[in-house]
């Protein structure tokens, strides 16, 4: 399923800083939408209460991944989808290959079962360029801590195993869509990934 716009995702494990470069490069792109997932619209950020809160903690993981997966078709019908339409650069915190690492890898669901369960709610609709921010997940846990103003929620709570999982899962799908996906190292400055970041949107998309 072919827009007229550009979708644009970034991923990457729990404090790798891809939300801080998201908002940096919204600003530097013409005709933006800048979104998030799970959230974007009402709904959606009602089941992400829902998902994050850390008194959930006896979800399952099943629960969690359609959850997961319903906000995801109510964010695409109601927001991501018009504005492909409407011609926008949609960039997107977080989309499936989220699911895939966190639910499908992470979890043990299964990442060909987490995809089947998407696909029903995404229709065949992916990024055309995901930008994935890499980082070690000591570090990224130390950034966490650090970061007194940041949302904690219940997939901070999961042991340092659970990051390293989610990290592999990634990198699998690296491996998996190397067309799509694009690794940057977000160990270093700011300014410097958002420059690496930009080259490669605008190298890409030609904008």
């Amino acid at each position: 399923m072919k827009e007229n716009g550009i979708f644009i995702t970034f991923e990457g494990p729990d404090g790798a800083g891809k939300t801080t470069i998201i908002n940096l490069v919204a600003k530097e792109l013409p005709n933006v939408l800048l979104t998030r997932e799970p959230g974007g619209i009402e709904i959606a950020e009602q089941i992400r209460r829902v998902i994050l809160d850390k008194e959930n903690t006896a979800m399952d993981p099943r629960t969690e991944a359609l959850l997961y997966a319903a906000a995801r078709r109510q964010h695409l019908i109601e927001k991501v989808k018009p504005a492909l339409q409407e011609g926008k650069v949609v960039l997107c915190d977080r989309f499936v290959d989220s699911s895939l690492a966190y639910q499908g890898y992470a979890r043990g669901l299964g990442m060909d079962e987490v995809y089947t369960i998407n696909q029903f709610a995404i229709e065949e609709l992916m990024p055309e360029l995901t930008i994935y921010f890499d980082i070690e997940p000591e570090l990224g846990m130390e950034r966490i801590n650090q970061n007194k103003g940041r949302e904690v929620n219940r997939l901070d709570l999961e042991d340092l195993d659970f990051h390293h999982k989610v990290r592999e899962g990634y990198h699998i799908l690296l491996d998996r869509f190397p067309n799509r996906m694009i690794r940057i190292d977000a160990s270093g400055k700011v300014d410097r990934v958002l420059k690496e970041t930009l080259r490669i949107i605008k190298d890409r998309m030609s904008l």
